[in-house]
């Protein structure tokens, strides 16, 4: 038995946001074998339940990097921010006034002037021409209501709220120098993990909520040693959980960076990377 995570967006998905024929029956194959697939993803448990319910796939998932895991429709960990770091974050989030959403183990949240704010660094000029022709822009840059996050006033309105639990901040930095500003003053607060999933995000969780973890906490449940574990991914925020798979696998479509952190390189996501590297490694294994 093999457990395997899979990234969904720029893995998993095609750049139509779609499961392609040839990946859906890949992975109930290796179901059928008896292996675990999981779904790890910085998406929040909403999203991730949307998407596989689309195709009729029942697995595992952990979700916003690793910080919330499910198994057999029962919760296994959630990782959370403490109420120091939360309100740090949000003091530097909202000094640049980038635009920016949190998730909590119940829902998502994003300030109610999202939309000037995005607005602001688009009609500044310091957006790389390149960035709107990445295939997560569209996503990143859709406002949060089409998500259907509550939107507030004031960040101080929820996060001083005791109930919640804040699992994870993600903004969206189109200005490649602000986005190297924010990310060294982030990495200036004690605990926390600083990841990308596209060259224009920056995703802030627990120093223990990352993608390494989550698969780990996950091959325990199941009782599957991490040499029997394959992680596949594209983006920065995956390397944490290449680190800690027996066999790690980046798309064809991964920046040089992340594949340098692979065992081994697959097809696109256009290409049907992941049934082809399920095909290869798993099921004729």
């Amino acid at each position: 038995m093999k457990l395997i995570a899979l990234d969904l967006d720029g893995t998993t998905l095609n750049s139509n946001k779609e499961i392609s024929e040839e990946t859906l029956q890949a992975i109930k194959k290796a179901q059928e074998k008896g292996n675990i697939v999981m779904a790890l993803s910085g998406r929040s448990v909403k999203s991730i339940h949307g998407q596989l319910e689309k195709y009729n796939i029942k697995c595992p998932i952990g979700a916003s990097n690793g910080t919330i895991l499910f198994a057999d429709g029962k919760l296994l960990e959630s990782i959370s921010l403490t109420p120091s770091q939360i309100k740090k974050i949000a003091f530097e989030l909202e000094k640049e006034w980038v635009p920016y959403n949190f998730t909590t183990d119940k829902e998502s949240f994003a300030p109610r002037n999202w939309g000037d704010r995005l607005e602001k660094v688009l009609s500044s000029g310091r957006v790389p021409s390149e960035y709107f022709e990445n295939a997560h822009y569209k996503m990143f840059t859709t406002h949060p209501t089409v998500y259907g996050h509550t939107m507030f006033d004031q960040v101080e309105e929820i996060i001083t709220k005791e109930e919640l639990s804040i699992l994870k901040f993600l903004n969206v930095a189109l200005d490649p120098e602000q986005k190297q500003r924010l990310h060294q003053s982030l990495e200036t607060i004690e605990g926390i993990h600083v990841a990308s999933s596209s060259p224009f995000n920056l995703e802030v969780t627990h120093i223990n909520g990352n993608k390494g973890n989550g698969l780990k906490i996950m091959a325990r449940h199941f009782g599957i040693p991490l040499a029997n574990t394959i992680a596949i991914g594209d983006e920065r925020n995956d390397i944490p959980m290449f680190h800690a798979a027996g066999l790690s696998i980046a798309m064809g479509n991964a920046e040089d960076e992340v594949k340098e952190h692979s065992d081994i390189v697959t097809l696109t996501n256009d290409e049907h990377g992941v049934a082809y590297a399920f095909e290869k490694y798993i099921l004729e294994d």
